[in-house]
């Protein structure tokens, strides 16, 4: 049974492994609220992840230990798992959805732990591990349905009520559950008056939908690229846990996403993975309400692939208005391009990109497509220069966002 004292005992045995992360004020990515964030991406895994399987390893007997552990991860409870069992000197393997991002996978290598690569998702993952824990007699090791990975994750908790006494409101991402459950039992324990509420991807609400149906339930398919988060099963310790203790969850975009981790890059000068920016995303695109509040954001890991990272910040330039791309109808001869060019740089926006294109089949053959792709400075911005065209007789065929 989970209790506030097993969560207190796992911060003890944690102190000299894990570390007390910072409780940052962010004043510049909301103006909403009083913004805060639990900066779990600067842990030694660049994950919260290591505190529940830290605990729970070191609770293991004697005999478990000696037949080694076995655990399924995306990523990073898998980097936990191979600390602590190296550091233990224990016997670890670990099973990764082939998908996984090619760092998390060889640091895990790294920490010391087998990997065994399944095709499909982290639930294919888990069976397999299942699988092969039943052929060794390893000690399984969940990322999240256990009451000592749990209570290892609560420590969070504990730590923000410490760092930020008078906070109003806590926000956690959601995948399996085992984060949420952790910090929103501690919290609710010590200082139940404080909101605690979890986010989800729109692709990924196994979580978010078993709590708003009261109905604990499997997704036939998940896909986000917050990896961290991209369960199609919530725990069902998990969901039990949240249903007495989380205030509410809600999903956000890819997109959304995408702009949160471009805003902790530029304004706070923080890498954070998909699923540790989704707190910061639920906040900015005001999916909660928190206006007028002291909220901390437990971002909750940074190890983002660097090979999609270009794609995410592009995708956030777009998301945020720093980026467009337009597409324009008009007459093929001389002249024209520099008016475009003209009202482009009349209204402070910088062209980046141009494509001309006259090979459309349906367009008149004194014509063609013009396709620029635009540095701005926000919306409103944007929306002046469609304006401005319009005016000069340019038809705006398409802005794609």
């Amino acid at each position: 049974m989970l209790t506030l004292d097993k969560i207190y005992h796992a911060a003890f045995v944690l102190k000299d492994v894990a570390r007390k992360t910072d409780l940052i004020e962010a004043p510049k990515l909301s103006k909403d609220c009083q913004l805060y964030l639990k900066t779990e991406n600067l842990q030694a895994t660049g994950s919260f992840k290591v505190r529940g399987a830290y605990y729970k390893i070191s609770q293991l007997s004697e005999e478990e230990s000696a037949k080694g552990v076995i655990a399924c991860s995306a990523g990073n409870h898998a980097q936990g798992v191979a600390l602590a069992a190296t550091r233990r000197g224990i016997k670890s393997i670990v099973c990764m959805p082939d998908g996984a991002p090619i760092m998390k996978v060889e640091n895990t290598k790294n920490l010391g732990a087998e990997v065994c690569l399944v095709p499909g998702t982290y639930d294919d993952a888990h069976d397999k591990a299942v699988e092969l824990q039943e052929e060794t007699g390893m000690t399984f090791i969940h990322p999240y349905d256990d009451e000592q990975v749990i209570a290892g994750q609560g420590t969070i908790g504990l730590e923000i009520l410490d760092q930020l006494p008078d906070v109003d409101a806590v926000v956690v991402p959601v995948g399996g559950g085992g984060l949420i459950s952790g910090v929103a039992f501690a919290i609710k324990s010590l200082r139940p008056e404080v909101k605690v509420y979890g986010v989800q991807a729109e692709g990924a609400p196994s979580m978010y939908r078993s709590l708003h149906e009261h109905k604990y339930q499997t997704l036939k398919a998940v896909s986000t690229f917050a990896d961290g988060i991209q369960v199609k099963t919530p725990g069902e310790l998990t969901y039990q846990i949240c249903e007495q203790y989380v205030d509410d969850i809600v999903t956000v975009s890819e997109d959304e996403t995408a702009a949160a981790i471009l805003s902790l890059m530029e304004n706070q000068k923080l890498v954070a993975e998909g699923a540790g920016a989704v707190p910061v995303a639920a906040v900015l695109f005001h999916k909660l309400p928190v206006e007028g509040k002291k909220v901390a954001c437990v971002v909750s890991g940074g190890n983002i692939d660097v090979n999609i990272l270009n794609r995410v910040i592009t995708r956030g330039l777009v998301m945020s208005g720093r980026k467009a791309n337009m597409t324009i109808a008009l007459e093929d001869k001389p002249g024209q391009l520099k008016k475009v060019a003209e009202i482009v740089s009349r209204c402070g926006s910088n062209v980046v990109s141009v494509q001309h294109d006259g090979s459309d089949p349906n367009m008149p053959i004194s014509s063609c497509f013009l396709k620029l792709t635009l540095e701005t400075r926000d919306a409103e911005q944007i929306e002046q220069i469609r304006e401005e065209l319009a005016k000069e007789g340019f038809q705006l065929v398409s802005e794609r966002v």
